[in-house]
């Protein structure tokens, strides 16, 4: 079967969270809604803001890392940053540290590989979570009630469990960050906090922005 994003066309954009990447995202995103024939009137937003990322993915000025995709007066239009007016709109509004997120988000996988990526993100919470002696230490306040309704999820998770899929998408244009290289991670790219040395894990509590 044939989708709207051919994956053999895709190229690595830039490291998650970049503008070039978020972009790309946007950019395939809008192409995928442009073609599911929406609602007429139909009104939704997305947008991803990694906080807490790194300095070089913010060059230029820029403000904010994460991309959006919004549907409004009959438009479809998507690009770098988190708009008022894209979260003024009900939809799908998500903020997370960069690092709680980064690696695994270069996984592709089906439906079984995102059960097996929250299995190891809560591993990775709970290993934290008993390093640092809280709950819940990187956890970020969200914008909003998530709405994902069929309208959207539909067209932009076509084919996920044959490697299409919005998720797939983006994980095939993400490069690597140099800040995993080479940590202990499970299949679905997840960091395994508990088999990190000291000195990875102090550099990862940094990375996620944690106090101690």
């Amino acid at each position: 079967m044939s989708y709207v994003i051919d994956m053999s066309t895709l190229k690595k954009e830039g490291e998650f969270g970049s503008k070039e990447w978020g972009e790309a995202c946007a950019a395939a995103s809008v192409r995928i809604l442009e073609a599911a024939d929406l609602p007429e009137g139909f009104e939704w937003a997305f947008t991803e803001c990694y906080t807490h990322p790194p300095a070089r993915l913010m060059t230029g000025g820029r403000k904010k890392s994460g991309y959006y995709i919004m549907v409004k007066d009959g438009k479809i239009t998507g690009g770098d940053g988190e708009p008022e007016e894209a979260l003024a709109i009900r939809g799908f509004h998500i903020r997370a540290r960069w690092a709680a997120l980064c690696n695994q988000s270069g996984a592709l996988y089906g439906k079984a590989g995102q059960q097996k990526r929250r299995e190891g993100e809560q591993a990775m919470r709970q290993a934290i979570e008993a390093y640092v002696g809280r709950k819940n230490p990187y956890g970020e306040e969200q914008p909003s009630e998530m709405y994902w309704p069929e309208t959207v999820s539909g067209p932009l998770m076509a084919g996920s469990e044959e490697g299409n899929g919005l998720h797939n998408i983006a994980a095939t244009m993400q490069t690597q960050s140099p800040e995993l290289v080479d940590w202990p991670v499970t299949e679905m790219r997840v960091p395994i906090f508990e088999k990190m040395t000291e000195a990875q894990k102090k550099d990862f509590i940094r990375l996620l922005a944690i106090e101690m």
